[in-house]
């Protein structure tokens, strides 16, 4: 076996080839010198017989600019006993090394992204930032009631009490920390706010869940990548069904309170056109008006719906009347407004500012606490309406349909076709008629009251 010696390589000119060999079976070193420069490669018979040569790099006797003599060798030395302890192809051994060493790169470049993406998920999509996006949608639904009894909810029970479970990425919230936040609500002796806080946390992460599938939810809730609800194992909580109504003395001593002041006319209002919910009322503009037709057009966003339903009243002549009222109220406050919000009035700086829920929700606390006895509130009032109606033979579909509830069902969305209205002018009517002969029935100087604040409405 006869070794190249560097004054042998030193003598090579362009074109030249040198070669050295290991003995039979170990593959040989070549030398080829081109550009001034020696080239090394080792050449190898493969497993099928065929020859291959597989480049080493660059010769330089002193080692600057590639390798010297012993180093080349040195490299020789490894590639034989690969040769001899791979599969006998070292270029596809080679190829196997790379693509082994791709895939860990890739796995670890895959990793480093998920890594990111959790970090991004902990920091943006967490539970607090998904209880915000479902409150913009109930507000840009129209749900501006239940987007502030929510966002109540959110930031006294979630938000407050339990920041820690808050900050964390929202699909990665357990049942076990739903039932937590619950179970605090519950155990402070606030059943129905418990109930309310399961309720409002199911819907904001069902609609996360059917955001990539719905194109009438926002796509900001897609990134909060939600998969499964958090909230189902936990049981619903039952709470008991409202049972306070109003009895006739009450109703009647209720009405004498409300005078011609915008936010009591409101409530008359609510009163008169069947019970209906304030937040709606308040929501009704001058151009909901239909004169000829004394028809008052409300919008009712309630339950699953993410468009709020079209609710027609024909009224009666009493809360025709108040409605007319308004209008000219209206047009006064409204500076130029031609659709102006019917409960508009001005703020203590005197700019045009609309009536609120809570306004009106608190001025009927104020006339509960007034008449003593069992306190009620605006929903009782409503519960207090359909209940004398039902009493007057005002049928349940009738009341259903005028104090727009329960219409969501299959039947009413792709059934009835019927708009109700003759029923529903009849029952306000006769609504009227009777709170006329509820007044009538206290001393004649209440009726006198009563009616002379109507007509100031």
């Amino acid at each position: 076996m006869a070794l190249l010696t560097v004054r042998e390589l030193r003598a090579m000119k362009d074109g030249d080839r040198l070669s050295e060999s290991a003995g039979r079976g170990q593959g040989t070193l070549r030398f080829r010198k081109t550009g001034g420069r020696v080239r090394v490669y080792f050449r190898f018979t493969k497993p099928d017989g065929g020859r291959d040569e597989l480049p080493l790099g660059w010769y330089d006797e002193g080692g600057r600019d590639g390798w010297t003599l012993a180093q080349v060798r040195e490299e020789a030395s490894k590639v034989r006993e690969r040769l001899q302890t791979g599969s006998g192809d070292i270029r596809a051994d080679q190829e196997a090394e790379r693509a082994a060493r791709e895939a860990a790169r890739q796995a670890e470049e895959r990793a480093r992204e998920q890594a990111e993406r959790e970090a991004i998920e902990r920091e943006k999509y967490t539970l607090s930032e998904l209880c915000s996006a479902y409150v913009r949608l109930l507000a840009s639904s129209g749900k501006e009631k239940s987007a502030s009894d929510t966002r109540s909810s959110f930031n006294v029970h979630v938000l407050k009490a339990h920041p820690e479970i808050a900050a964390l990425p929202a699909n990665q919230i357990t049942p076990h920390q739903i039932a937590a936040m619950v179970r605090t609500v519950r155990e402070a002796g606030k059943e129905r706010a418990g109930g309310q806080l399961r309720t409002y946390l199911r819907a904001a992460f069902g609609a996360a869940i059917r955001a990539p599938f719905d194109s009438r939810l926002p796509s900001e809730l897609i990134a909060f990548n939600v998969n499964l609800n958090p909230v189902d194992p936990v049981p619903a909580i039952r709470v008991r069904a409202g049972e306070r109504t109003l009895s006739k003395a009450e109703l009647r001593e209720y009405m004498g309170h409300l005078g011609a002041g915008i936010v009591d006319q409101s409530l008359m209002l609510a009163l008169l056109s069947g019970g209906q919910r304030i937040n709606q009322v308040l929501r009704a503009r001058v151009l909901d008006w239909d004169a000829e037709s004394n028809t008052l057009r409300l919008w009712d966003p309630k339950g699953r719906r993410l468009t709020a339903r079209e609710h027609l009243l024909p009224l009666a002549p009493r809360a025709a009347a108040v409605v007319s009222d308004l209008i000219e109220r209206a047009h006064e406050v409204a500076d130029g407004d031609p659709n102006p919000p019917l409960f508009i009035s001005r703020d203590r700086y005197g700019k045009p500012a609309t009536m609120v829920y809570t306004t009106a929700s608190a001025r009927a606390s104020v006339i509960s606490k007034s008449m003593g006895g069992e306190p009620f509130d605006l929903r009782d009032i409503r519960r207090t309406v359909e209940t004398h109606l039902a009493g007057l033979g005002i049928s349940r579909d009738t009341r259903a349909q005028l104090l727009s509830h329960g219409l969501s069902g299959v039947q009413s969305l792709h059934y009835d076709r019927h708009n109700y209205r003759d029923e529903k002018a009849a029952a306000l009517l006769a609504w009227e008629r009777h709170l006329s002969h509820l007044e009538d029935e206290s001393s004649g100087s209440n009726v006198v009251e009563i009616k002379r604040r109507v007509e100031a409405a």
